[in-house]
């Protein structure tokens, strides 16, 4: 049987239009086109000028990104694309849960904001709270983030 030449062979990968999706929880308001980088005061642990910086493929880990950030502006989940290599998130994968349940990642790549989640549910106030002493309590035994 001839096989059309648009045809694709079995087993061979063909292009395709759908690629990863990573989001960026944070309260600090961006454009499109706007880059996040390294060297600004981390939104999270003890301020200090991020080495990294962190994405997530989950929308619920974006989520309490954009929950547990610092800053008095209003929560905002950012698509993002990285422009460098990424790597995962110690504070979430092996050195503190198994695996990386929640495809976190981190870079000192920036990233190219290319959209914006206008519609999510977050998390119940109370859950938040509950995280928010949670973190607290890790920083008073003076367990800090493996980023920092």
């Amino acid at each position: 049987m001839a096989q059309n030449k648009g045809e694709q062979k079995l087993n061979e990968q063909g292009p395709t239009p759908f690629a990863q999706t990573y989001f960026h929880g944070t309260k600090t308001e961006l454009k499109i086109g706007d880059q996040i980088q390294v060297g600004f005061n981390s939104n999270y642990g003890q301020k200090k000028n991020a080495k990294y910086i962190f994405l997530t493929a989950t929308l619920d880990a974006a989520i309490w990104g954009a929950e547990l950030s610092f800053g008095e502006g209003r929560e905002r989940i950012y698509l993002v694309e990285p422009t460098g290599a990424i790597e995962d998130d110690p504070d979430l994968t092996d050195k503190k849960f198994p695996g990386n349940p929640t495809k976190s990642y981190r870079s000192t790549h920036p990233f190219k904001v290319v959209g914006e989640v206008t519609v999510w549910q977050g998390h119940p106030v109370e859950q938040v709270k509950t995280m928010k002493e949670h973190l607290e309590q890790l920083k008073d035994q003076g367990i800090n983030s493996l980023n920092d």
